[in-house]
């Protein structure tokens, strides 16, 4: 009896089978391809609320994907560990030898150490691992000043970044044409229950973009009260539901204030590679140094919109309520929190990380 010869594609921020990189790769290597996502118990056993609705969202979007794969006779083998352990069980599998580790790349500090330590362990076992870029249309080195250093103004960045891009960037990688290298599987998704967590009540956005948002957008974005004003596609280009280069390629084509978000998108995540402490320290390292106030029971007031000023305290309410926050009123809360309470932005910072979708 023959063993099979596989190769695992490891699904994270690109939730979606069209137009991606690294499930192209993996389709193309020659060998069958078991796509596999981990829900991180890394990241989820610090999550205090059980209904958080971004694992609902996740979770929504994998049992989707995994629908589609179904009806080709195949499936997305579903985790819930630790990525480390994870990858030394299914790289030790005896059912298949497993030739390859094929992803895309992700540029957060954790996700940087996470990628090295599986690695290592392929590396161990003579195991290749693949990682491409997909979720940004440039990143880490490609865009930098003429000296070599990266970019910390945004201004000079954007037209270094316009003057860049050509057609060649924004060409989808045709991955749906190629899965019929898909390895059939048969395996049962996980449900939420059997993690510990429970559906979220929150309404989740469409991924969905009207032509009429992004040709208005110039002029309706700076006002929180107009419906349909902004994308609400932030939930699905952190996790990759939607091509940012299909976004990029429409943005073009009818907004520049809409492609100038998307580069200010890929603005941080370059600060964000290149400088990994801002992660739990200041940009600006002199910011450190500040005396903060640190009250506890205005921070419980900013939280749950009781601080007594309007603007303010709607917007943490909808936040609350919904998980969205129209980018204004993000920046008053977030300035009324450092400038007028003296609060650590880190707290702040923790507080939207843990409600924004």
């Amino acid at each position: 009896m023959t063993t099979d010869e596989i190769v695992f594609f490891w699904l994270r921020r690109d939730l979606r089978l069209k137009d991606n990189a690294g499930l192209y790769h993996a389709l193309k290597s020659g060998f069958k391809v078991i796509p596999v996502f981990i829900f991180d118990r890394k990241i989820l056993d610090k999550l205090e609320d059980k209904a958080d609705a971004r694992v609902t969202f996740i979770h929504q979007q994998i049992a989707e994907l995994d629908d589609e794969l179904k009806k080709l006779g195949s499936g997305i083998l579903v985790k819930y560990g630790t990525p480390n352990k994870t990858w030394e069980e299914l790289t030790s599998s005896t059912s298949y030898k497993t030739r390859a580790i094929y992803t895309n790349h992700d540029y957060e500090p954790y996700a940087i150490n996470r990628d090295l330590e599986i690695s290592k362990i392929c590396s161990a076992k003579g195991i290749e691992f693949s990682s491409f870029k997909d979720q940004c249309i440039f990143e880490k080195d490609e865009i930098v000043k003429d000296d070599q250093k990266p970019y910390t103004v945004f201004t000079p960045y954007s037209k270094k970044w316009k003057s860049k891009l050509n057609e060649f960037y924004l060409k989808p990688y045709p991955s749906i044409d190629y899965l019929h290298n898909l390895h059939k599987i048969d395996c049962e998704l996980l449900t939420l229950e059997s993690m510990g967590f429970e559906q979220s009540n929150i309404p989740l956005p469409s991924k969905s973009l009207k032509e009429s948002t992004l040709l208005n957008y110039s002029k309706n974005r700076d006002f929180p009260a107009i419906e349909g004003g902004t994308s609400r596609l932030g939930l699905h280009l952190r996790f990759g539901t939607i091509s940012v280069r299909t976004l990029a390629k429409y943005a073009l084509e009818r907004n520049e204030t809409f492609l100038n978000e998307l580069i200010w998108r890929e603005f941080y995540m370059m600060i964000l590679f290149h400088f990994p402490y801002v992660k739990e320290k200041a940009f600006k390292k002199q910011y450190d140094n500040i005396p903060w106030i640190n009250d506890v029971e205005q921070f419980d007031k900013w939280c749950k919109g009781q601080t007594g000023y309007p603007i303010v305290d709607a917007g943490m309410r909808e936040l609350n309520a919904t998980g969205f926050m129209h980018n204004r009123v993000r920046m008053i809360t977030a300035s009324f929190l450092i400038k007028h309470l003296l609060i650590d932005w880190r707290w702040g910072e923790g507080y939207f990380a843990s409600k924004l979708l």
